[in-house]
């Protein structure tokens, strides 16, 4: 029941004749008194009314005679928590005064209105993943005829996106990354502008949304880094997006979006499991056939996660790459029979690393990865050099007992697994060749995405 404020209220000045009919009109037992100002100085129920008369009050004296001006009120801004108690309290109304004492409404056990719903932002993070075989078999114009077979692990580094929808169709885009911003009128001008957005116009021609929006974006990790950044980028942007939709997007939808966006539209050739990794997250066995890809969620023992956490360091040699320029160049040497096999070998030796993994058999799949970047330097010469090979080698005489480039190659991050005791040494000698270490943990969950409510003042 909703209450008529008019009939609710009388001026203090009023005699007690005017106020019982107010009583007798609102049908409620109650009336505020207001002063000139319109502030609420007082209530008056039947029962304080009546006391009054008894006391000796004539109907013609002001109501102000009888009111009550310490009655039980809220503000505006309290919670609906202490209202609610207080009504559970015996309590059959409570007046809500604004901050000048106007009264706003009365809530009841019969009424409380709920908020008005507040402006939301939409929040997502994704994470970049860790390789560990199988490279070159989530290409398209490899696995049209040979099945492809990855396995890798998402990681504790990532891509954060924050998006807030417009009222109008105005689209602003910062990117941390890229230490730049785009601002448009509209979607059209958005995709027509020049500079470094390529892939996020790519995402918007793709997704066609048909709302304004700002959007900010930073990564923790630099670009070329070999850990799949893009594809997490491309992620984190599409969650956002999906967060608005009604029917979202399912993980699967989500990579196939975000791999249409830079290797479709854009033009920027790549595999497929980068994309799967961001959005999936986890430790993930992918599968590529020409009909479709299968993601295996892989349940790794929790003790053995957390060993393999301290047994692989993750390295980043200082060198870009572009992923892109190895894999043109890798397509071409994919026609080489000799190639061929030594991809088809790798994604045996992936089932190989599955099992080790899973069995808790650190030590053999430290190997692996190194009988995995021995497979895998050769699938093109762009993929290491002189000044690569001399850190791995160097690393394995310091303790390492294999490791590989992350990515397509050529530069980025490297990992190497470790033995307990030889780790100090591997990372003496890392540090001679000033290259940094990052820490990292395994990730469990891929593309997250969730709104909150603006902050208001």
């Amino acid at each position: 029941m909703n209450f008529d404020l008019d009939a609710c209220v009388i001026h203090e000045s009023a005699s007690v004749r005017e106020a019982l009919k107010k009583v007798d009109e609102n049908h409620h037992g109650f009336v505020f008194s207001r002063n000139k100002n319109n502030e609420i100085t007082g209530l008056a129920t039947d029962g304080d009314i009546r006391r009054g008369l008894i006391d000796g009050i004539t109907l013609n004296d002001t109501i102000e005679s009888c009111i009550n001006p310490n009655f039980v009120w809220a503000s505006v801004d309290s919670p609906r928590e202490q209202l609610i108690k207080q009504l559970d309290s015996h309590i059959k109304f409570i007046p809500v005064l604004d901050n000048a004492r106007r009264l706003k409404y009365i809530v009841s056990n019969k009424f409380l209105p709920l908020s008005d719903e507040q402006d939301v932002y939409i929040r997502s993070r994704a994470p970049v993943r860790m390789s560990f075989g199988g490279g070159g078999s989530d290409l398209t114009h490899y696995f049209k005829a040979e099945s492809g077979a990855v396995i890798n692990a998402a990681i504790s580094i990532y891509s954060h996106g924050v998006m807030r929808v417009r009222s109008d169709s105005k689209i602003i885009i910062h990117t941390l990354d890229l230490g730049a911003t785009l601002a448009a009128d509209n979607l059209a001008e958005a995709l027509s502008q020049k500079g470094p957005f390529g892939l996020i116009q790519s995402i918007l021609h793709v997704v066609q949304p048909t709302f304004g929006f700002e959007l900010s974006l930073n990564s923790d990790f630099p670009v070329g880094s070999g850990l799949g950044g893009s594809a997490t980028l491309s992620a984190v942007i599409l969650g956002c997006f999906n967060k608005v939709r009604k029917d979202t997007w399912n993980q699967y939808e989500l990579a196939e979006i975000a791999f249409q966006a830079e290797r479709l539209h854009l033009g920027i050739a790549g595999g497929w499991q980068d994309q799967y990794a961001s959005v999936f997250g986890g430790f993930n066995f992918i599968e590529f056939h020409a009909d479709e890809n299968i993601v295996n969620p892989i349940r790794v023992h929790p003790d053995i996660v957390l060993e393999l956490e301290e047994s692989l360091v993750l390295c980043d040699t200082g060198i870009d790459h572009h992923s892109g320029n190895i894999h043109e160049d890798q397509k071409e040497t994919m026609s080489s029979a000799a190639v061929k096999e030594l991809v088809k070998a790798n994604v045996k030796l992936t089932y190989t690393i599955r099992n080790h993994l899973l069995r808790g058999n650190l030590e053999k799949f430290g190997e692996c990865l190194d009988a995995g970047w021995q497979l895998k330097r050769n699938f093109s010469a762009m993929i290491s050099n002189d000044h690569i090979d001399s850190i791995y080698n160097g690393a394995l005489e310091n303790g390492a007992l294999g490791g590989k480039l992350l990515g397509a190659g050529g530069g980025g991050y490297f990992i190497f697994y470790v033995r307990p005791f030889e780790k100090y040494r591997l990372l003496d000698y890392l540090k001679s060749k000033s290259l940094s270490v990052q820490p990292f943990c395994f990730e469990p969950n891929g593309l997250k995405t969730w709104s909150s409510r603006e902050y208001v003042k």
